[in-house]
């Protein structure tokens, strides 16, 4: 790593390390005003990956059109648009996601943030880089007895003072020290930049996957419902069939039982859709017995037909948790150089110019001219090797940011492969899953036909009535698992959020929090 480390001012660098043998070089170093010691930032290089899977993902995934397995294809060459979540063309989504780029106090909170950053960075630029100039006043009354000026008698002298200057104090950036803390700063900027477009993106696919979700439970609800109803009447058909003598009572009481099952599971699925839906009113920021939100349905959900995906090379410019880890690498790049800096000469000028009179009307007059001019040197000698202690830490602290941006990158394109991967084999998991669901319901209706004909086995009834009702369930979730990995997807690829014109969050007017710049 050393290498990494080599000072864009070679020469400042070795004094760095001996300040007491190269007097001269010291000086040479003091008219290099541009000199700024440590390294520069380099951009980490874009992996050099041609595929994100081990095996090739098909362009062209596997449809069932009859349960919303439309058509569904990869395309390289497009990019993906801001508003990715439109692709599902539902407006009750669309104008969820709406109230909710406007009302999360979780992005809102980003947002702040992110000013908050900005203006630190705003800060640190005009204090370090500029020099403070201050206007002073002063106005005193004294006493001065005759002894202070080796006199032994007389009458104290009582005064007035009065005192006007402007000061100007300036720390001599001759190394660059400065310079680094800016721009670490400014990283520190754009780290919560990415973190608000991170907070941008995350929203934005929660709300979608919850919506499918609550979507995936009303679509089960129904289906359990159909189900519950239908055993409830074989059951009063078995209860008839008991009182003629041509059932048992075994028969019967295995069929209640079922159907209190299925009561049992219609109650855990609306205790899981009301959990789900308190969720969406969370993340549009309100409470959840004022939200006023739209239901969604599985069965008016379009699943994206085309889906966008980059290239390898382009993932690390998308993804705002890979911007920022790059950032973060940045910053503390800079951090090294301001520990560097410290090891050299702190180079400051003062002056301050005035007047200074016994009498108000004297105190601009020709002779209350006053003026300093001072310069100070400050070299470190013995620190107890604190200094050189903190740049070796400054170091470390880099390399481990370059490692946490290798582990972020790699995370990255784990989450891509994983949702290519699952959006294929949904995709097959869902043709097949619908071909069983049909054949089940086939098969159920068949027996039970015979069985109320008298020619069939209830036991027989039975076992189809549960594999009908486990198809089903599975048809539901595999549909849903397509929905959602599509949405996973476009979030693992990073949303298109360069597309997007205006902010992250945009506040309602009416909704703005009190700053202490509004209140009186």
């Amino acid at each position: 790593m050393k290498s990494l480390f080599d000072s864009q001012c070679s020469l400042c660098h070795f004094i760095s390390l001996n300040p007491l043998k190269h007097g001269f070089g010291l000086l040479v170093c003091l008219g290099l005003t541009a000199c700024a010691v440590g390294p520069d930032f380099k951009k980490p290089e874009a992996p050099k990956v041609a595929t994100y899977t081990e095996k090739p993902v098909s362009s062209e995934l596997a449809t069932a059109p009859s349960v919303g397995g439309t058509k569904q294809s990869l395309d390289p060459a497009a990019d993906i648009p801001a508003e990715w979540w439109s692709l599902y063309r539902s407006p009750e989504l669309d104008a969820l996601i709406k109230q909710a780029l406007k009302r999360n106090p979780t992005l809102a909170s980003a947002d702040a943030t992110l000013r908050a950053a900005q203006e630190n960075a705003n800060a640190a630029f005009g204090s370090l880089l500029f020099p403070s100039i201050g206007l002073g006043a002063s106005a005193t009354r004294q006493q001065i007895t005759p002894s202070t000026f080796g006199l032994s008698s007389g009458n104290p002298n009582i005064f007035n003072l009065y005192n006007t200057s402007v000061s100007v104090n300036y720390n001599l950036d001759v190394f660059g020290g400065a310079r680094r803390a800016v721009q670490s700063a400014q990283a520190q900027a754009e780290i919560t930049g990415f973190q608000l477009e991170g907070a941008y993106l995350s929203l934005t696919a929660n709300i979608v996957t919850t919506a499918i979700r609550e979507a995936a439970l009303r679509a089960q609800y129904q289906s359990n419902l159909e189900i519950y109803e239908s055993q409830k009447n074989l059951a009063d058909l078995i209860s008839k069939q008991l009182e003629i003598g041509t059932a048992s009572r075994v028969d019967l009481t295995s069929q209640v039982s079922l159907a209190a099952s299925s009561q049992i599971d219609l109650l855990n699925i609306d205790k899981n859709l009301s959990f789900t839906r308190n969720q969406l009113a969370v993340y549009v920021g309100d409470f959840p017995g004022n939200a006023q939100l739209a239901k969604f349905d599985l069965a008016k959900l379009n699943l994206p037909e085309r889906i966008p995906l980059s290239i390898p090379s382009d993932l690390v410019r998308q993804r705002p948790d890979i911007r920022a880890a790059e950032a973060y690498i940045k910053s503390t790049n800079a951090l090294v150089g301001v520990a560097t800096a410290n090891l050299l000469p702190q180079i400051s000028l003062s002056g301050a110019m005035g007047s200074q009179a016994l009498t108000t009307g004297a105190l601009f007059g020709p002779n209350a001219a006053i003026w300093s001019v001072a310069g100070g040197v400050f070299q470190p000698l013995f620190q107890g090797g604190a200094l050189l202690a903190q740049r070796r830490g400054a170091i470390a602290t880099y390399e481990a940011a370059v490692f946490q941006y290798q582990a972020t990158v790699l995370n990255a394109f784990q989450e891509v492969a994983n949702a290519l991967q699952a959006l294929e084999s949904d995709a097959l998991a869902l043709r097949a899953a619908s071909e069983a669901e049909r054949n089940a319901l086939e098969y159920l209706n068949l027996l039970e036909e015979q069985y109320k004909l008298g020619t069939g086995s209830y036991l027989a009834v039975l076992i189809a009535q549960r594999q009908y009702q486990q198809t089903k369930f599975r048809l539901i979730d595999v549909q849903a698992s397509r929905f959602a990995n599509t949405a996973a997807l476009f979030a693992a690829l990073g949303g298109g959020w360069w597309n997007r014109s205006g902010p992250a969050f945009q506040a309602q007017a009416s909704e703005q929090v009190n700053s202490p710049k509004q209140s009186h």
